[in-house]
């Protein structure tokens, strides 16, 4: 019986022809399954999804019961539905591409300049400006805009607006952002350590899940985030309250430490974070040895 019982099992389960591409394959497209459900979750996908679920369930009872005319509906609409997801789906699916097209995988990994690593995105000088900058406008309820670039070029934003390349100080952000100056209204834009641009105008979120306690300003600063990796930095101009948007989310009332953190972390300093670095070890070694 036993003996029976096993060969039914290898006959369909057929355990002799898993190789190790086999566990591979699994292992892959169990970590790409992962992926797509965090990503559905952190998006409204997530809502539409369950939607189509409903929508499944409402078919399947139509099945139960034999209802015909709703069947060939159902039918002929399915046969559309790769489209359908398509065209539901786009602003999800574009974000989903960027975010995967701004992932360098090869120097994540290999890593073949080691000068570039210990070089921060933009100083600490500049952090302490940015953060004096803020909390001043903060106390006196003055509306600022403030983009940092990072990996994402931002030259088509850049464009829209009056270009300086100037140094940052608290004070000239200030000054920017002044009520009622030529520059004060609009975005501007930090690369590196310099203000490259001023007055920008930037694309404006459709996200239906924002607070309707957000104007213009900060559905701006989200829309930035949500086409780039750049990090955002909104003073309201009612409440005075400090907010950093960055991949389409948006974090309210943020104190000193909490704007000093997130600045910190989008300088990108370097950070050994166990990556493959046999080139860089190598690199290391013979400059020791030059300098003996």
């Amino acid at each position: 019986m036993q003996g029976s019982v096993w060969n039914y099992i290898n006959q369909y389960v057929a355990f002799n022809t898993i190789h190790w591409n086999d566990l591979l394959d699994i292992i892959i497209l169990s970590f790409l399954l992962y992926e797509i459900m965090v990503w559905i979750k952190k998006t409204r996908a997530w809502v539409l999804l369950k939607g189509f679920a409903v929508l499944l369930v409402f078919i399947f009872v139509a099945w139960a019961f034999r209802l015909n005319t709703i069947l060939w509906l159902g039918k002929n609409i399915f046969s559309l539905g790769i489209t359908a997801l398509v065209i539901v789906f786009q602003p999800e699916l574009r974000k989903a591409l960027e975010q995967l097209g701004r992932q360098n995988i090869i120097s994540s990994v290999f890593s073949f300049d080691s000068a570039k690593e210990s070089e921060a995105r933009f100083s600490d000088k500049t952090v302490n400006e940015l953060i004096k900058a803020v909390f001043e406008m903060a106390k006196v309820k003055t509306g600022a805009l403030i983009v940092i670039e990072k990996k994402t070029p931002l030259n088509e934003y850049e464009r829209t607006g009056i270009t300086l390349d100037s140094v940052i100080t608290s004070q000239l952000l200030i000054n920017i952002f002044e009520k009622n100056t030529p520059l004060h209204d609009g975005a501007v834009i930090i690369r590196g350590d310099r203000i490259v641009s001023a007055t920008c105008y930037l694309p404006l979120s459709d996200n239906l899940f924002l607070s309707k306690e957000l104007g213009t300003r900060h559905r701006a600063a989200v829309g930035i985030s949500e086409v780039t990796d750049s990090l955002t930095i909104v003073v309201s101009e009612e409440t005075g309250a400090v907010s950093v948007a960055m991949e389409g989310d948006i974090k309210r009332n943020l104190n000193q430490d909490d704007l000093r953190a997130q600045l910190v972390a989008a300088q990108d300093k370097a950070q050994d974070n166990g990556r493959f670095r046999l080139w860089k070890g190598r690199v290391k070694k013979h400059e020791k040895n030059a300098d003996k």
